[in-house]
């Protein structure tokens, strides 16, 4: 969830759709019956805790809130309850009066986490990090709270102070970090020229602008040289609205099926088709993703890999597949649930999965080389408690044996690989913004050597995509 200017923004550019519901059926394990007995048994609690509780001050309103709240956690953790303090917030037309910090959030082992900080924001001015443990927010403890009241709480008048308490693997202790907020203006895409004739465009959030800004970005570029590949960076993209990643998609493929979802129900699938017109076929791309990259960041590298368009180059991404909604409950409540997956134009779900790159990269920055290496520690769709699972016929998972020794591995490394990263930064400020620089970028480096090559590696690339080979890893060992 991302803490933004305004609620009903922050939804949409974390749910990446809100679709009305089609009708509401019944789960095939309860029958009519069930529910009835169930439902008996929830007023039998509840009359007994009103009648015999110890504190008399206990509403009725609060006891069914809260059952609401317990239900709503029993699904996926982008299900939630929107009480009336947060759903008004989500209502309410804020006109410049409510600020946010930028971060997209989630949930990784109960603990609320930063899944990535949205560049040039309050937040990654601050120097949070993907990873970054939130475990208080001015002083309260994130302890059970849901994502819906984390980023109201962290949502506030622009000016005003919220403080974080901060835990990342390489601090000694928790850190409090004092963070203004702001309303988030975002400059969605920066460009540069590599070398001439091969261009870098920067997407770092699908705002209502994104695909019109890449546009003038790729135009800019060519007004210095002809282009002959384009280094597309979606690395640390949250996500944003899907009608952007459709006419982002569109820049680059002019035909065919971009993003499918599909409901419980056979009929609650909806399909988004490039748009003709705008496409440019004229040179190669290569798109750089990470375990940041989410929602419609992924929408777009699937659509570009699946149509053969670009090549893939980096981490997995983050696999967040599915899509919510917004239900109006009356007397000022609502819901947050989630309705559908969506489908890369194969028919690919990369529901916790991600899109698997083409060609693997490490982030070979010294600074980031040790937490490259202890892939496990990334924060992926995956890590969220009660997660759906892929579908798909071919997906797998890890055996338990093969998680207790991924964690068992972790809790050994921590006096090497731990010693040696925070070594190397021990007189840096930790908390210093990151910083982009692409020309110095060891991922856009490889991608723009890769673009020279073009020729040469457009058949092995098509040849091993996901699902008719194993992908290129290109490593330390193989430099």
């Amino acid at each position: 969830m991302v803490v933004g200017q305004n609620l009903s923004r922050e939804i949409a550019a974390v749910t990446v759709q809100a679709a009305p519901l089609t009708g509401v059926g019944s789960s095939k394990q309860d029958s009519k019956q069930d529910r009835y007995e169930n439902l008996e048994l929830f007023q039998k609690v509840l009359h007994f805790v009103e009648a015999n509780y110890v504190e008399d001050k206990i509403k009725n309103k609060d006891l069914v809130y809260g059952a609401i709240k317990g239900m709503m956690e029993t699904l996926d953790p982008h299900s939630s309850f929107l009480p009336p303090d947060v759903f008004k917030d989500m209502k309410i037309d804020t006109s410049g009066k409510f600020g946010g910090l930028g971060i997209e959030i989630g949930m990784k082992d109960n603990i609320l986490t930063v899944i990535a900080p949205i560049e040039d924001t309050p937040a990654w001015k601050a120097g949070l990090k993907p990873n970054d443990r939130i475990v208080k927010i001015n002083n309260e403890s994130t302890k059970g709270m849901n994502l819906v009241e984390a980023v109201s709480k962290m949502r506030g008048k622009k000016g005003t102070d919220v403080m974080l308490s901060i835990y990342r693997e390489s601090f000694e202790k928790i850190r409090e970090v004092t963070i203004t907020r702001d309303i988030i203006k975002i400059q969605a895409v920066k460009n540069e020229e590599l070398e001439p004739e091969f261009g870098y465009v920067r997407l770092s959030s699908f705002n209502e602008n994104a695909a019109a800004d890449v546009k003038k970005a790729i135009e800019k570029l060519e007004g210095k040289h002809k282009l002959r590949g384009l280094v597309f960076d979606l690395r640390m993209n949250p996500g944003g609205l899907l009608d952007q990643a459709v006419e982002v998609s569109s820049l680059f493929i002019d035909d065919g099926v971009v993003v499918s979802t599909i409901g419980r129900n056979p009929d609650q699938k909806e399909v988004k088709y490039a748009k003709k017109g705008n496409a440019r076929k004229d040179f190669p791309v290569a798109v750089l993703v990470n375990s940041s990259t989410a929602s419609a960041a992924e929408i777009v590298a699937g659509a570009l890999q699946d149509h053969n368009r670009a090549i893939i180059m980096g981490q997995p991404t983050f696999g967040k597949g599915s899509v919510q909604t917004v239900i109006e409950l009356g007397q000022d409540l609502g819901l947050k649930l989630t309705i559908a997956r969506y489908y890369t134009p194969s028919g690919r779900s990369i529901q916790e999965k991600g899109v698997q790159p083409d060609i693997l990269l490490d982030d070979f920055d010294p600074k980031l080389l040790a937490e490259a290496r202890r892939k496990q520690d990334y924060f992926r769709e995956k890590d969220l408690k009660g997660h759906m699972v892929n579908t798909d016929e071919e997906a797998k998972e890890f055996k338990k044996e093969e998680l207790d020794a991924l964690s068992s591995s972790k809790e050994k490394k921590k006096g090497t690989e731990k010693a040696a990263a925070t070594d190397k930064v021990k007189e840096e400020d930790e908390m210093a913004p990151m910083k982009f620089n692409p020309k110095e970028d060891f991922q856009v480096r490889e991608a723009l050597n890769y673009l020279k090559s073009y020729e040469v590696f457009k058949k092995l690339a098509i040849e091993q995509r996901p699902g008719s080979g194993a992908a290129v890893k290109k490593t330390a060992a193989n430099q």
